[in-house]
């Protein structure tokens, strides 16, 4: 719990210099690319978060990282101050927290959405339009699919779960004729 605590605070901050600089957009991408690089690269990403090597040997890799990729200052000093606090290992909730923020600048709400099939352009739109009513946000849709569903969806906004799955809506109607209504 402490560490997604630490993630929400650094990536507050982080927003906080972000929008002071006009510059929301641009750090998102350079987090979304360090998280690319990172998982594309399992021997430095186990380099960079194992505390194995000293902070100076971490920070010079980092630096190295960070000019070939062109990263501005400002992530250049997260990143250092991160490994000089030992909470490099909190960069994905730091990462998934400032996009939330982000979002939430711009107006636009992400959902989960688990469906049995894959979802159809109209049904895509028409989940996305209902969404969008319930949240008051524009709504982008991330899609996965169980068949195990039966049929139907589940979307999940934040903490709010949105479940039309059939299979829910068959232990529904069990339930309703067990009780006898």
């Amino acid at each position: 719990m402490r560490s997604a605590a630490a993630a929400r605070r650094y990536a507050r901050a982080l927003f906080g210099l972000a929008q002071e600089a006009g510059r929301v957009p641009e750090v998102r991408r350079e987090l979304d690319d360090m998280a690319e690089l990172l998982a594309g690269n399992p021997a430095l990403a186990r380099s960079l978060f194992r505390p194995l090597h000293p902070a100076a040997e971490r920070r010079a890799v980092l630096a190295a990282v960070c000019e070939r990729m062109g990263a501005s200052g400002t992530l250049r000093n997260l990143y250092a101050f991160l490994i000089d606090q030992r909470r490099l290992v909190d960069f994905a909730g730091i990462r998934e927290e400032y996009g939330r923020l982000a979002d939430a600048a711009e107006g636009r709400t992400r959902a989960a959405v688990v469906s049995a099939a894959p979802l159809r352009e109209d049904q895509r739109e028409r989940l996305r339009r209902v969404l969008s009513a319930r949240t008051g946000n524009a709504v982008e849709l991330s899609e996965a699919v169980d068949p195990s569903l039966l049929g139907g969806a589940i979307a999940t906004i934040g903490g709010l779960v949105f479940d039309g799955s059939l299979r829910t809506q068959l232990s529904q109607l069990r339930a309703t004729l067990t009780r006898g209504h």
